[in-house]
């Protein structure tokens, strides 16, 4: 059984911190999720007045890469080859911390947590902020993790669109408690250049015009809008026939969409990179002259990402994807099954006659809007 760096003693013994931070997986996994707290912790080890947070994770092991560790911000780790035991060692240690230091404030940062949070901290009369980034809170919840919303003393969110889900939809939460975070973007990594040379001969698209999506190809989540956007080409390539598409993402799910592109007869036009690294994407997102994802997002950072490098960008018209293009003002939204939509959308981007295409334009409003120095802002706003 893996080690865990948890220790009764250990906890007994910490200087009283500011905060709790409690976490399912922030370093085992990359994703939309795992980015925007990985902002948080980069905010918070800027608020020079708070002593230090204690943060919990349940599914990241001691050996994990870290770069947060620092005297604001003390780990503790949990993750061993049962998740059952995993979660009953976290409950103890979080308790334990919680019963001896009485923080100023909990932050639960996923809402399958939530029940545990709010129990401790109701009972304990520690108060306690929620973390919500999407669909997880868009179904109907548990009655014991609405009651932990209910006595909450805010919930964070990413975004309008699940903001008024969680207030009109089926949870009926209290709009008095929400605050809206959303997510930000490195702008000084996602940065627009010239395409790679090396990049344009390993995936066959010299001479082309690229469109751009980066999804995880799940079949569980089958609505990033790959399919769609397979289905418009065929439409596309009538008025731009050096067209291809670049997929980048892995999943279960490549085999149908590989199937599909055969079926409508563009195999040759759709490229599967599978897993590019974070280190790498920068140079792939570049390469693109439109990012196109119809999609239901939280959020969707990857919008920000690609136009940070001055790539415009097409998304659905129904979720979070609002607030990262401003209702449309900085990109096209369209109906996210709508393969017609869709590819008269990418047919105006890849004309680029509209203001929208403008990269350089593109990348002042993102670095104004969702820049670190705004997302510092607002957390610091926030932060009890």
């Amino acid at each position: 059984m893996l080690k865990t760096n948890y220790k009764v003693k250990d906890l007994a013994a910490t200087t009283s911190a500011s905060h709790v931070f409690v976490f399912l997986e922030i370093f085992a996994c990359e994703g939309g999720i795992q980015s925007y707290v990985k902002d948080v912790f980069r905010s918070y080890a800027t608020l020079d007045e708070i002593a230090h947070a204690e943060v919990f994770l349940l599914r990241d092991a001691p050996d994990c890469v870290n770069d947060f560790e620092s005297p604001n911000l003390r780990f503790h780790y949990f993750k061993t080859n049962s998740p059952k035991i995993d979660r009953i060692r976290m409950a103890a240690a979080l308790f334990l911390h919680l019963l001896l230091h009485r923080p100023k404030h909990v932050y639960c940062g996923h809402v399958n947590l939530a029940a545990l949070i709010g129990i401790f901290c109701n009972f304990l009369g520690i108060p306690y902020t929620v973390m919500t980034h999407g669909k997880e809170v868009w179904q109907p919840l548990r009655r014991l993790t609405i009651r932990s919303l209910q006595t909450a003393s805010s919930i964070w969110t990413v975004s309008h669109y699940t903001r008024d889900i969680i207030v009109n939809g089926p949870n009926q939460l209290d709009p008095e408690k929400i605050k809206i975070l959303p997510c930000a973007v490195n702008c000084n990594y996602f940065t627009p250049g010239v395409k790679s040379a090396a990049l344009l001969e390993r995936y066959g698209l010299n001479e082309a015009k690229v469109l751009m999506t980066v999804a995880r190809l799940w079949s569980g989540d089958p609505y990033k809008g790959v399919d769609i956007t397979i289905q418009a080409l065929p439409e596309i390539v009538k008025f731009f026939p050096d067209v291809k598409y670049l997929v980048i993402g892995r999943g279960d799910d490549q085999p149908r969409l590989a199937s599909l592109a055969a079926d409508c007869g563009v195999s040759e036009r759709v490229v599967f990179a599978g897993f590019v690294a974070s280190e790498e994407l920068v140079e792939h997102y570049r390469l693109a002259d439109a990012y196109v994802m119809p999609s239901q997002e939280g959020f969707g950072i990857v919008y920000l990402e690609a136009m940070a490098c001055g790539v415009p960008v097409l998304a659905g018209n129904a979720d979070g994807s609002a607030d990262p293009l401003q209702n449309g003002r900085l990109g096209w939204r369209v109906p996210h099954r709508d393969v017609k939509a869709v590819a008269c959308a990418v047919m105006e981007i890849l004309k680029g006659d509209d203001q929208r295409c403008n990269g350089e334009w593109l990348r002042e409003q993102v670095i104004s809007h969702f820049g670190f120095d705004a997302f510092n802002a607002r957390l610091r706003k926030q932060i009890k």
